[in-house]
């Protein structure tokens, strides 16, 4: 990812949290010629290797879940609030003209190897996880046990789960940080007046000032 100096965020306990917040990634291998991407919820174990660990599940059917005899290289993108800046937001736009548009926006960059599990109570334990993280909060949560056991079965031998063990971190926080500060409290003004996204990415700005 290219990533100017401005706006690398290279702050492991920041990028974990953006991930854990994302939940979503977006899975990329490459696959002899061809690109291969799949949007998963994952779960992250942060404490499993220098910079953690990715666990989800894939459907059988899915040409990521195909058997290989070994691990294969991956890439999970992590994406967050994003928005259009507008050069007429900038205080020195009206002095000098010189600007153009961009956008701003946040990711997380996570490169690894992709490794399949086929273990019956390790692919259980990740459905079970996941269940539990996005139905906590809820009045009355629905757990793995809620489900006849056979439907179960014959649902976990329709998935295959995996593991990506991350080797490298990428964080890109675009914030309008190579501008000077007239001009971020200016883009930071706009967007708070703007949609959820919009104001998501001021606030975002306000937390790197």
């Amino acid at each position: 990812m290219y990533t100017p100096a401005p706006f690398r965020q290279d702050d492991l306990t920041v990028q974990h949290d953006f991930i854990r917040r994302s939940r979503l990634a977006v899975i990329v291998v490459s696959d002899g010629d061809t690109l291969d991407a799949n949007h998963v919820p994952v779960l992250l174990d942060a404490e499993d290797g220098p910079y953690g660990t990715l666990v989800g599940h894939l459907a059988r059917a899915n040409p990521q879940a195909r058997p290989r005899t070994e691990a294969i290289r991956a890439l999970a993108v992590f994406s967050g609030p994003d928005a259009y800046v507008s050069p007429g937001w900038y205080p020195s736009k009206q002095a000098t003209g010189k600007a153009v548009p961009t956008w701003n926006y946040v990711a997380v960059h996570a490169h690894g190897r992709l490794e399949l599990i086929e273990d019956a109570a390790a692919k259980r334990a990740i459905v079970a996880r996941l269940s539990e993280l996005h139905e906590a909060g809820r009045p009355t949560p629905w757990r793995i046990e809620d489900a006849p056991p056979d439907f179960i079965d014959a649902q976990l031998a329709a998935i295959v789960g995996f593991r990506l063990r991350i080797e490298r971190l990428e964080g890109k926080w675009k914030l309008s940080q190579n501008r000077p500060p007239e001009d971020r409290a200016g883009v930071t003004a706009a967007l708070a007046d703007g949609g959820a996204a919009e104001r998501a990415v001021a606030e975002l700005m306000a937390g790197t000032d």
